[in-house]
This record gives C-alpha cells, sequence and structure tokens, in this order.
C-alpha cells in the first residue's frame, strides 16, 4: 500500500474571498485537482476534499479545503488526519505568507507560524507545529497598509498575470515534497534560478 498524504489549502470560503491572497492556498488546491483529475465534494469534516494519486501507483494525495474561516483551520485538519489516520509528518499546510516576496515558494518543516492565524490553529489542534509547510510567497503590504486588510484583497492585475505560474511553482513543490522529500524540494526551490 503507497503512503497518504493530507495536502491542506488554507483559505476562507465563499466567493468574496476567492481571489485574495489570503486564499492562495486554496488556488493551489484547485490545481493539483486539476492534475490529478480529482473533483471537491463535501466530506463530513467540513472541508472540501479530493483524492487521487501522484502518477500511476504513487502516493495518495487527500486534498483538503476547510470550510471553515482561516482562523479555524485546524478542526478541519486534524479531523482529517484522525479519520484516515495521517500522522503530522504526512500534513502539507499550503498557504499565504507576506515574509517571502511574490512569485516566490519555500517549504519547511514545522517552527513558528509567524503570526498566522490558520497555521496557529492547526498546530494547536494537532498538538504539534511539525507538520510540512509550502509557503507562498505574497509580499508584504504597500507603505503602511495593515497586513489583514492585505492579504484580504485580490491580487492586483500585474500579480494575475504571474499568478498562474506561481500556482504552477507550488503545485510543483507540493508534488516534490511528496515524491521526493523536503531535503530535495528545498534545494529546488530556494536555490536562486
Amino acid at each position: 500500500m503507497s503512503e497518504t498524504w493530507l495536502v491542506v489549502g488554507l483559505g476562507n470560503p465563499g466567493a468574496q474571498y476567492a481571489g485574495n491572497r489570503h486564499n492562495v492556498g486554496q488556488m493551489v488546491l484547485d490545481e493539483l485537482a486539476q492534475r490529478m483529475g480529482a473533483r471537491f465534494s463535501v466530506h463530513k469534516s467540513r472541508a472540501q476534499l479530493a483524492e487521487g494519486r501522484l502518477g500511476i501507483g504513487g502516493p495518495k494525495l487527500l486534498l483538503a479545503k476547510p470550510m471553515s474561516y482561516m482562523n479555524l483551520s485546524g478542526g478541519a485538519t486534524s479531523a482529517l488526519s484522525r479519520f484516515f489516520g495521517i500522522e503530522p509528518d504526512h500534513v502539507i499546510a499550503v498557504h499565504d505568507e507576506i515574509d517571502i516576496p511574490f512569485n516566490t515558494v519555500k517549504l519547511k518543516l514545522g517552527g513558528g507560524e509567524g503570526g498566522h492565524n490558520g497555521l496557529r490553529d492547526i498546530s494547536k489542534a494537532l498538538a504539534t507545529k511539525d507538520y510540512l509547510r509550502v509557503r507562498v510567497g505574497v509580499g508584504r503590504p504597500p507603505g503602511r497598509m495593515d497586513t489583514a486588510d492585505y492579504v484580504l484583497k485580490d491580487f492586483t492585475a500585474t500579480e494575475r498575470k504571474d499568478l498562474p505560474f506561481l500556482l504552477d511553482s507550488a503545485a510543483d513543490a507540493v508534488e516534490e515534497l511528496v515524491g521526493s522529500g523536503l531535503v530535495a524540494a528545498q534545494q529546488r526551490f530556494h536555490s536562486p534560478s
């Protein structure tokens, strides 16, 4: 039996949030689902769930988009990990990251949440910070704009031109993480191109 991974795309539910920077994690999951030919359906854990495999006979991916607001992402994450028997080291949170530039993807295991309430709630619900993160760079707010206001705004027209490449790169990062491990994925995505 091949291993199973839970990939959680963070964001807020509802059409009014769909294009927000804060929802980039869910956008990445849409890209992964499309690649696997998987469709999302509502799961009893209060998440939209899609299942598929990486390649023929490859690892199984459970793609989850919590239907709660971002700061309550932990409930669905822990419910799914218990339901499917997935340990935290096979949980990947895909989320927006203001501390890295737009169009950049970074990966890490554990560590702090950097003020990200979605990650904080997942850490609390899983009772550990030792899960994987795919950090999708959205850049810092301009001027004195409040961080919360910034992440709850849609990407700019200029950013939207490059957004498909960023989503593609982040989806590649998830696949590399699952297929080759953290170190190999970091070497690929952290080295200057």
